[in-house]
């Protein structure tokens, strides 16, 4: 195995927040910048969160990404390598496909959700969250002990830029071009799916994936190139109702669906099938993955909690750390939740007894000195979006 980067040092000291590439763009634009995940990032815009959701929901947003992590896996032992780090089943995962998987420990517990990208036979892009990625980078290397392929880390070098809502594919085609100049169809990219080519002259790996519940884009790009795609893109979408999102549009998107986020909903604490990621880990595929032993005896035994969806009637703001009760008793905490702008009602996520978790099953919310009554209920909350599958 060759790889092209150290392991990270515990002993160094904290260090200020990175920039993405479009720092200046977004304070050009008034954006409200914060620290997350060890960065510098935009939470909303001057036009709000809610002007910035409600863009993505009817028309579209632009978001930069650009902090997620991207690792490159070449060689002959590539597969063996995904497979080996990765639950869910990427030798079925074509060449321009994309799947949703995670990395566990040893007890089933998970690392980080991803996602994998199939470049070539032997070729794979690992996307992970930028708060895990050294560490991720410290146990892919370690799994890959004794293989025999690349790995890179080209995270500095790689910007991502979400263009995500309805009107996506109509702001984004009349600018994209397969690698030879010649026109490329985003018709014929389907969902989870990706193609090689160019936007606005620049070089880009073009996928149909998001975190959003609407149909749209992620652009890979060159870290240098950024800014100007994204001024071009801004301009291009302008006249269709496109807005720059943050932080605060995606997160209140991705709960809308019931897309989970590491660090709030994911965490070490719990196991993939006890976050209800079950539908992504493939056990007994030949190739055995870190932690399989351990969820398949979970499997055969049980959880004894699940992550579940809760739906709350009225104007109820169910923030993370709220605790969940029944009938008077703590039995949880929400996890990740907000007033819905779509729906117009308290939703969140949160762990349950599993005597508690079943869709239609009654929990409430403590929020100060009162309890507001609420239903699990299975994700998505937000039904309408334009995911073309």
């Amino acid at each position: 195995m060759s790889e092209r980067a150290s392991l990270p040092s515990t002993s160094l000291p904290v260090s200020p927040l990175r920039s993405t590439s479009l720092e200046a763009e977004h304070r050009a634009l008034g954006g409200k910048m914060v620290p997350f995940a060890g960065w510098s990032m935009p939470v909303q815009y001057p036009a709000g969160i809610q002007a910035e959701h409600r863009a993505v929901r009817k028309a579209a947003g632009l978001f930069d990404v650009s902090h997620m992590g991207e690792f490159h896996v070449q060689g002959p032992d590539a597969l063996r390598l995904v497979l080996r780090v990765g639950v869910n089943n990427a030798a079925t995962v074509d060449v321009g496909q994309a799947q949703y998987s995670a990395l566990c420990t040893p007890q089933g517990t998970l690392l980080d959700d991803l996602l994998v990208y199939r470049l070539g036979e032997d070729a794979f892009l690992l996307v992970v969250n930028a708060a895990n990625r050294e560490r991720d980078w410290a146990w892919v290397l370690q799994a890959a002990q004794g293989m025999d392929l690349t790995l890179e880390d080209r995270s500095d070098q790689t910007a991502l830029l979400a263009l995500q809502g309805p009107l996506a594919q109509e702001i984004l085609a009349p600018h994209t071009r397969g690698p030879g100049g010649e026109t490329l169809s985003l018709e014929s990219i389907r969902y989870y799916r990706f193609a090689e080519g160019e936007v606005f002259g620049v070089p880009a790996l073009v996928a149909r994936t998001g975190y959003t519940g609407e149909d749209g884009f992620e652009l890979y790009l060159p870290w240098e190139d950024a800014p100007a795609v994204w001024r071009a893109l801004l301009a291009a979408g302008e006249p269709l109702g496109l807005l720059p999102a943050g932080l605060g549009a995606r997160d209140s998107l991705r709960l809308e669906v019931g897309y989970p986020l590491y660090g709030n909903d994911l965490d070490e604490a719990h196991t993939a099938l006890e976050s209800g990621l079950g539908w992504i880990v493939k056990l007994g595929r030949g190739e055995p993955f870190i932690g399989e032993e351990a969820l398949a005896a979970q499997k055969v035994a049980g959880v004894s909690q699940r992550l579940v969806g809760i739906r709350f009637p009225g104007r109820v703001f169910p923030r993370s750390g709220y605790p969940l009760v029944f009938e008077g008793t703590v039995v949880g905490e929400v996890t990740s939740g907000t007033l819905s702008p779509s729906l117009g009602e308290g939703i969140a996520l949160g762990y349950l007894p599993v005597g508690l978790a079943a869709p239609g099953s009654p929990v409430g919310v403590r929020i100060r000195d009162r309890e507001f009554s609420g239903t699990v209920t299975r994700p998505p909350f937000y039904t309408e979006g334009s995911i073309r599958r």
